[in-house]
C-alpha cells in the first residue's frame, strides 16, 4: 500500500548552521511503528538528492512517538550566508511531508493506514 507521509504524521524543521533539523511526528500513537520502519534514513537521502550536499543523520524519540533528521549541506551555508529563498530550512518539513512510503498491506491493514489517494 501507498501511504503519504502527510496523512500520517507531521512535521516541523529549522535551521542550525548549515544543517536542516526536520522532526516528523506521528498523528497517531499506534503510527509510529510506521514511520520508524518505514522512512529511513536512506529514504530522506533520496529524497532530497539533488537538494542537500550532504549526509542525513536520523535519531528516533519513541517516547515523543518521532523522529528527527538532520540534512547536512542542506542551506548553502547557514541563514546568514545563504542566498538561498529558504535560507532557514523552513520548508523542508513541508517538503518530507511528501514523501509516500511503501508499507506492506497487512501492516498497514493493522495499524489503520490511510491509503494515498
Amino acid at each position: 500500500m501507498r501511504v503519504r507521509l502527510l496523512d500520517i504524521a507531521h512535521a516541523r524543521s529549522g535551521d542550525k548552521g548549515d544543517t536542516a533539523n526536520v522532526g516528523v511526528i506521528a498523528l497517531r500513537p499506534e503510527w509510529y511503528p510506521v514511520l520508524a520502519t518505514h522512512l529511513t534514513r536512506d529514504r530522506v537521502a533520496r529524497h532530497f538528492a539533488g537538494v542537500i550536499e550532504g549526509g542525513v543523520d536520523r535519531y528516533e524519540l519513541p517516547n515523543l512517538k518521532a523522529l528527527n533528521f538532520l540534512l547536512h549541506g542542506a542551506l548553502d551555508g547557514g541563514g546568514t550566508l545563504s542566498l538561498k529563498t529558504d535560507a532557514q530550512g523552513k520548508v523542508y518539513s513541508t517538503a518530507l511531508l511528501r514523501i509516500e512510503l511503501d508499507v506492506p498491506d497487512a501492516e498497514a491493514r493493522a495499524a489503520g493506514l490511510p491509503e494515498a489517494p
